[in-house]
């Protein structure tokens, strides 16, 4: 049986990665290896992020549940953002299995402590990342983090505010109410003391 599909070869000269897609630059392997890791470890945190708004939506915590629900998609939203660089610098996306979220929780508070400890690997993961990209001259690599690096800044600070809220509560029940309200109306966002808004700026 002959194959119909028409296969397209570049010049001469042009590199091209896994996929035949034309490359500009080669990504080192180890860079490449660390931004393949990190796409997954979005996905994971996408399937965590999910778990958490269903244990909130189970004990109707509405807002908790709304919150963690949009944490979810946004998650989702920065492993796409991750596959998209990947192929545009030619190289072939590689999905890896995940596992089962941790789904056991048992108060509002043991839910945080999760998110924030996620949120800090997540920064980690991207600035070795950066420092790996900056090893290997990749001014690519670190053009395209420089704005999810900034991003991730703030997630970390809003789970560190959100875990301060509910650790303030005390496992009342109607302090508990008060933040799930306030999340529900996204009210997110620390306090802040400068007049300017480069770190909690939406």
């Amino acid at each position: 049986m002959t194959d119909s599909r028409t296969v397209i070869t570049p010049p001469i000269g042009i590199a091209v990665g896994p996929a035949g897609r034309a490359m500009a630059e080669q990504m080192e392997r180890e860079v490449l290896l660390a931004t393949q890791q990190h796409l997954n470890m979005e996905r994971q945190a996408h399937t965590a992020y999910f778990a958490a708004a269903i244990w909130f939506a189970e004990r109707e915590l509405r807002g908790f549940a709304h919150y963690y629900r949009q944490e979810a998609l946004d998650e989702l939203d920065h492993a796409a953002r991750f596959g998209d660089y990947l192929i545009s610098r030619g190289q072939t996306v590689e999905l890896q299995p995940l596992d089962a979220p941790y789904q056991s929780w048992v108060s509002p508070e043991d839910v945080l402590v999760q998110a924030f400890r996620m949120e800090s690997d997540v920064t980690t993961s991207l600035h070795q990342i950066y420092a790996l990209a900056e090893q290997s001259s990749d001014m690519r690599t670190t053009v395209f983090l420089d704005p999810m690096l900034e991003k991730q800044t703030r997630a970390e600070h809003e789970a560190a505010y959100l875990l301060g809220r509910v650790r303030l509560a005390e496992q009342q029940a109607a302090a508990i109410l008060l933040v799930d309200d306030e999340l529900g109306r996204g009210q997110s966002t620390p306090a802040q003391l400068s007049s300017g808004n480069t770190l909690i700026s939406s």
